[in-house]
């Protein structure tokens, strides 16, 4: 079985290599990651609750889908396979900013990620892909942002902070 790979980078997203995505979470180098925030037409969000199998923060509640590019995508083709691959469906996503973000977990991991936000607008239902996911729910902004204050270890340190910049402008003028 080939291990994924993930793209190193620069603090300015320039390409500097190619990492076994383990090794790189290791040893926390700077890599690639995006993050998709799905909305529906009610302006509710798609969160997700990570199988307990991943390889960090399982068993938490995150946005819809986030992930890696391969070395060999762009960032727009990678959105779009895994929204595929997670979530079962597709829909136009559209950039809205990146951030790079540092944390360590207890099983040694570190996730140095060059992060970029997607948001779409979808309105079916989602068929998740169940060794991914456990669970997923539709969820106001407001009520999302209240259970995080008062549960902030039920959800993901990316969802949290990407959360915190998502304007409801942005929001708006992406999904319409």
């Amino acid at each position: 079985m080939v291990k994924q790979q993930v793209v190193l980078v620069d603090k300015n997203n320039r390409k500097i290599g190619v990492e076994e995505k383990i090794k790189a979470h290791k040893e926390g180098k700077l890599n690639r990651a995006f993050s998709i925030f799905i909305f529906n037409s009610n302006g509710k969000l798609l969160i997700q609750q990570r199988a307990k199998t991943k390889y960090h923060s399982g068993g938490l509640w995150s946005n819809t889908v986030c992930s890696h590019p391969k070395p060999d995508e762009t960032y727009l083709q990678a959105t779009h396979r895994r929204l595929k691959e997670e979530m079962g469906f597709d829909c136009k996503l559209k950039k809205l900013f990146c951030f790079i973000y540092n944390t360590g977990f207890q099983n040694g991991l570190i996730e140095n990620e060059y992060d970029c936000v997607f948001v779409g607008k979808f309105d079916g239902e989602p068929k998740p892909n169940h060794k991914e996911i456990m669970n997923h729910k539709w969820i106001s902004l407001n009520e999302l942002k209240k259970d995080i204050i008062s549960y902030p270890n039920k959800y993901s340190v990316w969802l949290k902070i990407a959360l915190n910049r998502i304007k409801s402008l942005q929001i708006k003028e992406a999904i319409k």
